[in-house]
């Protein structure tokens, strides 16, 4: 697993609307757990199937502070209106700061300027919180703490690592050569075969070859306009406690995934048959592209929801898709504080402490409570049978698979997936036939 690192910064698995349930959705007001998600796509996806009178609550458990901080980064992104934005800048930002170890000057400036909002904002805001979609009300001192430290290095990053393009390069480098070891120096042939023979086999066929090569080699999976992609992108750097010769020694490093790529999120799947087609047995359209037009599409379904409508009317959904190429307009140069933010109407995304899961179980306000859980697949560990008394009649129990791992082999992913079918029906889950079974296992709650 070396390969994925410890830091989940990204899912390991598209984009999933957590409502549906084959051709059906749930309606009215619907309580959503994600355990270990790693980024916001799920909740974006969700939002933009939701129907006028529905409303619609998260509650988000990760396993690390880092990640929470850097969800918090991209749904700010996400909820910051048009005035302040465009959608096509904002497009690029969100996927440049979720994708890349490196960024442009101007988006690292924006990376500096709503880790000065967030940190406000959690040490601020101890009740009510400033929006709903990002409600850290929940959490600990000490985590509220560790947020606002990890916002602090976002905007003064310590000492080591402001000769900025050294450090993440090296960090990075530094995690390539140990995966490889031996291999490090025809890595560009590692490389190829982790595309084509795994990934490409697996049906990601829109990851572009040159994409990912770079992508694996520097840590830049979206580059989408002529620019410097130099600076430090500091929301991927985390710090990680080793033990050397009986001593605790903490290194700031990037120690997420170095091998199935970020494009996984939003970048493999569309509803537009248009981006999938091939000639002359290539693929038109690339996963960098398809990301772009899905991160927009769910942008525009947010504005519509949000009382900021796009230029564009929005469609019954908002989720007409938008031109592939981005359209050129000058960019606004208002940047959003965090009470401007779009408030989603009928919407919010509530963080709970690091350890909340094994006792929310002990709390009468989430018995029977939740009507959707999903659980990532480097989480599966943390369920146990007490999930049933957190979950409401035939609630759903949705878990990321191993599929994308790509450093485990087929019978250690079968092997899981039989792990994952285990612990759900220990808990009172009952397998439901669903596509994509390879990817995600869906389960009902049996009636007691």
């Amino acid at each position: 697993m070396e390969g994925a690192g410890c830091v989940t910064w990204w899912g390991f698995s598209p984009a999933l609307d957590l409502l549906r349930r084959g051709s059906e959705r749930q309606e009215g007001e619907v309580n959503v757990l994600l355990v270990g998600s790693g980024d916001p796509r799920h909740i974006l996806k969700t939002i933009a199937g939701l129907r006028d009178t529905d409303t619609l609550h998260i509650w988000v458990i990760e396993n690390s502070m880092d990640v929470v901080a850097r969800q918090l980064l991209l749904l700010f992104l996400a909820l910051t209106p048009q005035e302040s934005m465009g959608l096509h800048e904002k497009t690029e930002v969100f996927l440049e700061l979720f994708g890349n170890s490196e960024v442009r000057s101007q988006t690292e400036e924006t990376l500096r300027h709503v880790a000065s909002q967030l940190s406000l904002s959690v040490t601020e805001t101890l009740e009510t919180p400033t929006n709903p979609c990002l409600d850290t009300t929940h959490l600990r001192f000490k985590e509220r703490d560790d947020l606002d430290r990890i916002f602090k290095q976002w905007i003064h990053p310590p000492p080591s690592a402001r000769s900025a393009h050294v450090s993440i390069a090296k960090a990075w480098d530094g995690r390539v050569r140990q995966h490889l070891g031996t291999r490090y120096d025809s890595r560009a042939g590692c490389f190829d075969w982790d595309l084509t023979m795994k990934l490409h086999q697996k049906g990601c066929g829109v990851i572009n070859k040159q994409h990912y090569k770079l992508w694996r080699e520097r840590g830049v999976a979206f580059e989408m306009r002529e620019g410097i992609y130099q600076m430090a992108n500091e929301s991927l750097l985390s710090t990680r406690v080793f033990s050397h010769r009986g001593d605790k020694m903490a290194m700031r490093g990037y120690w997420g995934d170095i091998v199935s790529s970020p494009y996984l999120s939003f970048g493999i799947e569309t509803d537009d048959e248009k981006l999938l087609q091939k000639q002359n047995g290539q693929h038109v359209k690339t996963a960098q592209d398809i990301s772009y037009v899905n991160v927009q599409a769910l942008f525009k379904s947010l504005s519509c929801r949000g009382g900021t409508p796009p230029t564009q009317t929005c469609s019954e959904e908002g989720k007409e898709l938008v031109a592939l190429e981005p359209v050129s307009q000058p960019e606004a140069h208002h940047k959003s504080q965090i009470n401007e933010l779009m408030h989603l109407n009928g919407v919010s995304v509530t963080f709970l402490p690091l350890d909340s899961l094994s006792k929310l179980p002990e709390k009468q306000k989430y018995s029977h409570f939740f009507n959707s859980i999903y659980c990532a697949a480097s989480m599966v560990h943390h369920l146990s049978p007490t999930l049933r008394q957190i979950a409401a009649p035939k609630a759903a129990l949705v878990v990321e698979l191993a599929k994308y791992l790509l450093d485990l082999t087929k019978e250690q992913e079968v092997g899981f997936a039989e792990k994952v079918g285990d612990v759900a029906k220990e808990a009172g889950f009952e397998p439901s036939q669903e596509e994509k079974r390879d990817v995600y296992a869906t389960f009902t709650l049996q009636e007691e």
